[in-house]
Parts: C-alpha cells; sequence; structure tokens
C-alpha cells in the first residue's frame, strides 16, 4: 500500500509539473501576443497626429507675472477642481519682454528678459506634473522692446515717428525677415523647453492710431500683406513642427467674414485655417459694435454672440475638408467691459452661456482670456 501511495504522489506530482509548465508556456505566449498587440496599436503623438489626438483644450490665459507668484498654484487647484485643462502662458508679454530668463543669444542681445519666472523648467514640470497642457504665448509684431533694441527693425511713419498702440507700444516691421528670424528663434526655443503647443499673437500689420502713415520700405498693399504673413508663418511652422510641436494663432474674430479687414492686416481666415495647426479667433462679445449680428448689444448677449459668431467660421470654412483645416479654438470673454454702453456683468452665467454657445456651434474647445489672470470656478464645471 505505502508503494502504490508513494507512485500516485509522485504521479500527481509529475502531471502538476507538466500543467504548470503549459500554463507558464500558455502566460508567456499570452504576455507576448500582447506585448506585439500593444506595439502594433499604440500610435507614436507626432506633428501628423496632433490634430486626432492633442488634448481638446479647455484653457486659461496666465500672465508672467502671475506665473512667478504663489498664485500659481491657486490656479493649478482650480484647473485641477474644475473641466479646465491647459493654460496659455505669457512668453513674450505685449510690451516685449521675455517672462524667464531664456537661453537665446538672439533674445540675450535685446536685453528682454525679465525673470518674472525663476526656473522655467520647474514651472512647466509641475503644470505636466498636474496634467495640464501648456501653451506659450508669443505676441509677434507689437514689440516695444525689439523696436528699441533694434531701431532699424522698427516701424515708423516718413517723418521717423514710431507706429504704437493706443498705449504707445511700439511695432516692429512685418515685413522685415530679421524680425521674422527673431521670433522664429523664440518659438524654437520654447518648443524644445518643453511647451506643448506654441501660440502667436499680432501675426498682423498695426491697426488705429498712426498706422496709416507706417512706411514699411517695400511695397505693402493690401494686397500684399497676406503675403507677408503667410511667409512669415511658413517658416516659423517649418521651424516648430521639426521640434514636434504644433503651432496655432490668434486672430480678429472680425476678420472671419470681412474681407476688406483681413487684407488690411494681411490676415485670410480660410489660408491661415488650411495651414496652421489651430486659430484662435478672439470672439469676444464686447468687441463687436452695437447692431453686429443684428443684435442690439453684443456684449448683453454672450450666448448669442458667440453662436453667431462660430456658425460665420463654419460657413466661411466650409469648403475646407475636416482633415485639412485647422482645429478652431476661440478666446471668450472672462472680463466685464464696462465701457461699453449696455454691458453685463460677466459672471458665471454669462461664462457658462458663451461657452455653451461654443458647443452648440459644434466646436469643442476654447480659452478664457482675462488680462489679470482672474479668475473663479463660477461658469466652471467641477472636475
Amino acid at each position: 500500500m505505502k508503494r502504490i501511495a508513494s507512485a500516485c504522489v509522485v504521479l500527481c506530482l509529475l502531471i502538476y509539473c507538466i500543467w504548470a509548465s503549459i500554463y507558464n508556456m500558455h502566460q508567456t505566449i499570452e504576455a507576448d501576443d500582447f506585448e506585439k498587440v500593444k506595439e502594433e496599436t499604440f500610435i507614436e503623438p507626432s506633428i501628423d497626429n496632433w490634430k486626432q489626438l492633442h488634448t481638446k483644450v479647455k484653457g486659461i490665459y496666465v500672465t508672467g507675472p502671475t506665473a512667478g507668484t504663489d498664485r500659481m498654484d491657486e490656479i493649478i487647484k482650480l484647473v485641477n477642481d474644475t473641466e479646465l485643462n491647459a493654460i496659455v502662458l505669457d512668453v513674450k508679454d505685449d510690451s516685449g519682454n521675455i517672462t524667464f530668463m531664456m537661453d537665446n543669444e538672439m533674445v540675450k542681445e535685446t536685453g528682454a528678459c525679465i525673470p518674472y519666472i525663476k526656473d522655467i523648467d520647474s514651472l512647466i514640470k509641475k503644470l505636466h506634473d498636474n496634467e495640464i497642457y501648456v501653451i506659450a504665448r508669443i505676441p509677434c509684431f507689437k514689440d516695444p522692446v525689439l523696436a528699441s533694441a533694434f531701431p532699424d527693425l522698427a516701424l515708423r511713419t516718413l517723418s521717423g515717428d514710431p507706429v504704437t498702440d493706443a498705449n504707445g507700444n511700439a511695432w516692429v516691421n512685418p515685413c522685415k525677415e530679421k524680425v521674422w528670424d527673431y521670433l522664429i528663434s523664440i518659438a524654437d526655443t520654447c518648443s524644445k523647453l518643453g511647451f506643448d503647443e506654441i501660440q502667436l499673437d499680432y501675426v498682423r500689420f498695426p491697426v488705429g492710431q498712426n498706422s496709416e502713415e507706417a512706411y514699411y520700405s517695400v511695397s505693402a498693399t493690401d494686397a500684399e500683406r497676406q503675403n507677408y504673413i503667410n511667409n512669415f508663418l511658413s517658416k516659423i511652422k517649418d521651424v516648430v513642427h521639426a521640434n514636434n510641436v504644433p503651432i496655432t494663432a490668434d486672430v480678429f474674430g472680425t476678420i472671419i467674414q470681412s474681407d476688406l479687414d483681413s487684407k488690411h492686416i494681411g490676415q485670410s481666415y480660410t489660408t491661415l485655417a488650411s495651414e496652421l495647426d489651430g486659430l484662435c479667433p478672439m470672439i469676444y462679445p464686447s468687441h463687436y459694435a452695437n447692431g453686429e449680428f443684428d443684435i442690439e448689444v453684443p456684449d448683453a448677449m454672450p450666448y448669442a454672440t458667440i453662436y453667431s459668431a462660430l456658425n460665420g467660421s463654419k460657413e466661411v470654412l466650409s469648403n475646407i475638408s475636416s482633415d485639412d483645416c485647422s482645429v478652431i479654438r476661440p478666446w471668450l470673454q472672462a472680463f466685464t467691459a464696462d465701457w461699453v454702453d449696455g454691458y453685463i456683468d460677466y459672471d458665471g452665467d454669462a461664462i457658462r452661456e458663451e461657452i455653451q454657445a461654443v458647443y452648440d456651434a459644434g466646436y469643442e474647445e476654447w480659452i478664457l482670456w482675462n488680462s489679470k489672470s482672474e479668475y473663479s470656478k463660477d461658469g466652471l464645471l467641477s472636475q
């Protein structure tokens, strides 16, 4: 009996070993197959598939001085607590200042760096650790710092007066390739620093003040201005794309359906929508004249104004295939325009109306603008 029992034990052990061997082999094959399938189905993010795979931006604008203070922690918490997922950060502000110490020889020559942000690498890492999409905002041809550092690049009238905005901020000449080179170098540096996207602002010819007296030193009729802007964008896009980073641009909302406005400032809505990765029309209700879209006071009707503006966008871009058309991501108003006759307070309800209008018009992304970077949860969905 003992011999029989021992034989049974040995036989059971043999059967177990055979089963374990087969099971482990099966598991190994399954794991190998899984890794193989994983390798075959994983799509490496690249500029070629950015439109399909990128973060659907729900963002806010943040100034350099704000980003360099403890308020940034409050903003990160706001993003984490709400539907927000992106920040548009001033790399270069409207005065031409670079908001951190940028390792860029051309920038160093201008003396443009003001280190509001003490450690840009740490800030970008902190934002990414919080799963926040980080966009570098770079104003282009309004640049008092560059105009002062290199007077030959400044835009002037025939009498030698600087061409400025209403606040006295000088413009540089959009026709000069040395200006382009400076801006391209900044975008190149930012795309290598880890920013998820480069967003250009003031990528146009000036309007208002003494802009009609500007002397460009070359022929710059309305018919030719779009060529200058398009050629600049083509060059900067090639450099940024080489770093596998998308490039977008802010545009006046009025150019969507105004051929006259678009030619005068050098921005063609349809051309830019075909050439760039994204367009961000600034369709703030306060910026439309009373009566626009047959709305008595656009500022007082946030939903109707945003919906009408974006319907116009869809109509103008209808001949461009979805594969060839850039992402349309409007700027929305998050400030009260008390200078407008008939204005309303842009509280949470007004902001929510704007956001809902974006969705109802068939778009998915938006960014809130407040020049002081003052935002609250009002109007935003909780996470």
